[in-house]
């Protein structure tokens, strides 16, 4: 064949024959041979470019949504890295895919993948008008377009349209193909899929459409924005209808079923689209990162893979915490190029369950850094019940332990209290209440470093032998703690001496309720529910009297302030007040809290000049009495067979500063410790000290004194 060719070629070019060639019949079969070799030629080259076209995309499972739920069962967030809800084709009525078909495709289990008769229709029309944009299109070469191609209308485009057709028609099978169709169609008003158009369009998932509905929803991909009944409700129903004849000329639908359906009018959901998606993002962001850390699955896992993730969240505890981070007035005043960043971390120290957390203030990215879990700063104060006070009641220290208050200097080691003062002598209840800087550091080194590192690590401080330091009682420790961790550290003292590892996630399951993990508590006996208790009368004292005055919120309330000086470095000289970061960590019988807050990055012009007693003790108040104010106000529990120091010790027995801590308008506060003292043994026997003090200084009280 191809020897005949080749001579035909010379004889039709040859000068003599090349204005009859044309008429001779060997130029007919050589003409014959060279169409019919083209043709092959053509054939295989096509065919071989359509085998070769990558469609696994289409064999990969359709991106799910994994759903998250609250500590009720409740779904209340969405999780997902694709604009599609898809649906498996058992789950779309019969009658929405009818519609579809009849409208897009009615040819669609016939063909393979192009129709041929449809194809030359429309190619005629484009031909005429000279702008390719005619239909024709099968539903097969839709989805081919959808997935695979640019959105421009040229010959080329349509011819690759094709090959991607009949490569998809090779791959899977027609209900496949109307299944990934019916997920990857736009329906208009942003809505891909037809889960999504169900739900935005009608408020119900796709397997409650009725006749008339899926009639309007068939109706929308060819011209979302024309067909939409938010833009046109007249052209809609007109466009509905068209749908409707077209299953009835089909004979998928009776007479009488048409005659209803294009009679009823276009009802359309009520009230605003219960969108899940970014709901308590800060909360979700934590369920990641747990997911990822304790668990082990993977972040495509997690936005792809369809999961259900129960989990601790309670509702009112996370909103009323962002709604708090969303007001400015709570926090200090940053700079232009840097604002003043916090985290909150709030657990159910019973449990170990983070009821609500937000890690960031302001917009920010997905999982960005997360000041409440990914954080390592410095405690500050708010470590001493952990490394200092805690310890010292194990080891038999009460309330009343008179602590040393002067000049001090261990090994180069010269702490100083807040104020550059010496009291000489305080007892532990004055040096937690006021905070003082000395006093815990001696104790600590009273007691021995590997006592307080000890009982730190137990209630689940990152603590190393790095941190058996004297530093360890003022917060200074190598690589810092976040407010997760302290949180779950003084939940503690609000269990009785039992810390609950914390967590957000309770289970992970499939869509089918398989379940992938669980969480199984962890419990660590930290202290004794006597020295628990004890301690959580002293730092209530804190809250009534003392330095966390702020976070006083009209039920019982213990914590600690914490505040971290600049460094003692160059680039802070001549700075003589200012803090790099301040906290407070607190309590009520139902929560824990801890708030941190600090600029990212500390330098000479983005520093504290708060402390933890201020802004962040006042943004535990707002938060929790937020959280806490449909809840019944309860005490602390009472341990059984609790010895009370405050009734017991033999030099101060009178009422003490327990009972004043009860009193939410005392005043006691602003007295100096020997007046605090004075108030309390008078207060013991119904007696005014102020009283007493005029009734002295008049010298009744000497002249009685001398007669006697």
């Amino acid at each position: 064949m191809l020897e005949d060719i080749k001579a035909f070629l010379r004889r039709i070019t040859h000068p003599i024959y090349s204005s009859q060639f044309w008429r001779k019949p060997k130029f007919w079969k050589g003409f014959s041979l060279i169409v019919l070799l083209l043709f092959i030629l053509g054939s295989s080259s096509f065919t071989l470019w359509m085998l070769s076209l990558d469609v696994s995309k289409l064999q990969s499972p359709l991106a799910r949504p994994t759903y998250i739920y609250d500590q009720n069962g409740d779904k209340v967030s969405e999780l997902s890295s694709s604009k599609i809800d898809p649906v498996s084709l058992e789950k779309v009525p019969q009658t929405l895919r009818d519609a579809v078909i009849d409208t897009e495709d009615r040819r669609f289990y016939e063909h393979n993948g192009v129709d041929l008769w449809s194809i030359m229709r429309a190619l005629s029309r484009d031909l005429q008008t000279g702008d390719f944009s005619e239909g024709g299109s099968t539903i097969t070469q839709q989805l081919a377009k959808n997935l695979f191609l640019p959105s421009d209308k040229t010959i080329s485009r349509k011819i690759t349209e094709a090959a991607y057709a009949l490569k998809i028609e090779l791959t899977l099978s027609k209900d496949q193909i109307l299944e990934e169709y019916l997920n990857q169609i736009y329906f208009g008003e942003g809505q891909w899929g037809i889960q999504n158009a169900a739900r935005y369009y009608f408020g119900k998932n796709v397997e409650g459409l009725n006749l008339e509905e899926s009639a309007l929803l068939a109706g929308l991909p060819q011209a979302p924005s024309i067909y939409s009944p938010l833009n046109d409700k007249e052209k809609a129903l007109e466009r509905r209808n068209l749908v409707l004849s077209l299953m009835n000329d089909q004979g998928n639908i009776t007479d009488a079923e048409y005659q209803r359906a294009r009679s009823a009018p276009i009802t359309l959901r009520k009230g605003s689209l219960n969108n899940l998606s970014g709901k308590f993002a800060p909360y979700v962001d934590c369920v990641i990162e747990e997911a990822i850390s304790r668990y082990g699955f993977t972040e495509d896992q997690l936005l792809t893979g369809g999961l259900q993730i129960y989990t601790a969240m309670d509702p009112k505890v996370q909103l009323a915490a962002e709604t708090v981070y969303k007001n400015d007035q709570y926090f200090p005043s940053g700079k232009s190029d840097q604002s003043v960043q916090s985290g909150i971390a709030i657990l159910d120290q019973h449990t170990g369950g983070i009821r609500g957390l937000v890690g960031y203030r302001g917009e920010s990215a997905f999982r960005s850094f997360n000041h409440a879990t990914q954080l390592k700063r410095q405690p500050g104060s708010a470590i001493k019940p952990l490394t200092v006070y805690g310890p010292a009641l194990e080891k038999g220290y009460t309330p009343f332990s008179q602590l040393y208050d002067g000049p001090l200097s261990i090994n180069g080691y010269t702490p100083q209290d807040y104020d550059y003062q010496n009291r000489g002598e305080v007892t532990m209840e004055e040096a937690l209440q006021y905070s003082w800087n000395i006093p815990a550091v001696w104790l600590l080194n009273e007691i021995g470093l590997d006592t307080g590192l000890s009982f730190g690590q137990k209630a689940g401080l990152p603590l190393t032998e790095k941190d058996k330091t004297l530093s360890l009682a003022l917060g200074g420790i190598s690589d810092g703690v976040s407010p997760l961790q302290m949180a779950q550290a003084y939940g503690t003292f609000a269990n009785l001496g039992t810390m609950n590892k914390a967590y957000a996630i309770t289970k992970i399951t499939s869509e089918e309720g398989y379940v992938f993990a669980q969480m199984e508590p962890e419990s660590v006996q930290v202290t004794s529910p006597q020295n628990a208790y004890t301690m959580t009368q002293l730092l209530e004292n804190v809250v009534d009297n003392g330095t966390g005055k702020n976070a006083e919120i009209g039920r019982p309330t213990a914590g600690k302030t914490g505040s971290v000086e600049l460094p003692h470095t160059q680039e802070f000289s001549g700075i003589t007040k200012g803090s790099k970061d301040v906290w407070f960590v607190g309590y009520t019988p139902e929560l824990t809290a801890a708030i941190w807050m600090g600029y990212d990055k500390t330098d000479r012009n983005h520093y504290l000049s708060t402390s933890g007693g201020t802004e962040p003790a006042s943004v535990f108040r707002e938060v929790l009495s937020k959280a806490l104010k449909t809840a019944p106000i309860t005490n602390f529990e009472v341990p059984l067979g609790y010895t009370d120091p405050w009734q017991s010790n033999p030099f101060d027995s009178f009422g003490d500063q327990k009972n004043n801590s009860k009193n939410k308008n005392d005043k006691n506060s602003e007295k100096t410790p020997s007046q605090n003292w004075k108030d309390r043994l008078f207060k013991r026997f119904g007696l005014d000290s102020n009283s007493f003090d005029s009734w002295f200084n008049s010298g009744n009280g000497k002249k009685k004194d001398s007669q006697k």
